[in-house]
């Protein structure tokens, strides 16, 4: 039998993105509402509890209203917003957290898609917090760089307009430090405290990177980067999406480009640094339309299905 596959939202760039890389598939039943009922929560409502899976690709406040409107117990859910991702009884859609996070999704009806910059932190940061590299109180610092895509329909309308375009190559934002993200990030990476996070949109539509730089002479312990190297390479060495590049090779520059992974839904992680100084630079680079929203969110699905998680998903060698 078919999945059927309710997406709230469908007409946003999230939305938009899962359709697209599932119009191919087989084993999924799509539910839509035609383009005048898609606000209307009586419509609305009868997907919702007619769908075997629901992805919510909605602003917060929708989100939310989304979810009250189920009152099937079959309804599984995936929300892609912010409102879920540290609320008790949703559980964390980043399969590559924990070694047993994959069963917590298969086992979960309510899945909170992981934000587009907090999946390449917390891929770098957990590992070593919970290796005790990192201490939990360690003064962490993220900066970021996404493709205008990342600001949704008003972003991409702006960079891409005819007349008067956006033409900013570089564009830092979030500068009060009190972005959406940082409440996911601090928890989920194992942090006693937000990190500082400074993120920015490039002159690009997609892609990302996430760069973590650490001072590793602050550290009661002497690490070196082949230690923070070994960890992350511990943790992702059995895993297909996120993968660790060779020490040895992470100086390649042309591997590392915020576009390089775009249309896919890997991860790669590099180790930077100089160990005379005691100094380290991590860095993410992934598709934040991909790993980043729609691909992290089918790789949810296909979990939550019983399925081959790879299924309909391409991935990137090193």
């Amino acid at each position: 039998m078919k999945t059927k596959l309710f997406i709230d939202g469908e007409a946003g760039t999230t939305g938009l993105q899962i359709r697209t890389r599932l119009e191919a598939r087989d084993d999924i039943k799509f539910l839509r509402l035609p383009e005048n009922l898609r606000k209307d929560a009586e419509a609305r409502a009868q997907m919702l509890n007619e769908a075997d899976i629901a992805i919510l690709c909605l602003p917060d406040a929708a989100a939310i209203e989304a979810v009250s409107l189920i009152e099937s117990k079959d309804t599984c859910v995936i929300d892609a917003s912010t409102a879920h991702r540290t609320a008790k009884g949703w559980t964390y859609g980043f399969a590559e957290l924990a070694p047993d996070q994959r069963d917590k999704i298969a086992a979960s009806k309510r899945v909170a898609n992981p934000g587009c910059y907090p999946q390449g932190y917390i891929a770098i940061m957990r590992p070593l917090v919970d290796a005790g590299i990192i201490p939990a109180t360690f003064p962490a610092t993220l900066n970021a760089i996404s493709g205008y895509s990342g600001g949704g329909k008003g972003m991409i309308a702006d960079y891409e307009r005819e007349e008067n375009p956006v033409t900013v190559p570089y564009w830092p934002y979030g500068l009060t430090l009190a972005h959406k993200h940082v409440p996911e990030m601090t928890f989920y990476a194992g942090l006693d405290h937000p990190p500082v996070f400074q993120p920015a949109v490039g002159l690009y539509a997609q892609g990302m990177i996430d760069a973590v730089p650490l001072n590793l002479w602050a550290l009661d312990s002497k690490v070196k980067l082949a230690d923070l190297h070994a960890c992350l390479e511990r943790r992702y060495r059995d895993e297909v999406f996120v993968r660790v590049a060779p020490l040895e090779a992470a100086g390649r520059l042309e591997a590392i480009t915020p576009e390089k992974l775009n249309g896919t839904n890997s991860l790669h992680l590099h180790i930077h640094g100089n160990d005379e100084t005691g100094q380290a630079v991590l860095l993410a680079v992934y598709d934040n339309l991909g790993k980043g929203a729609s691909g992290a969110a089918i790789q949810n699905m296909n979990i939550m299905m019983g399925i081959d998680e790879t299924t309909g998903l391409t991935i990137a060698d090193l």
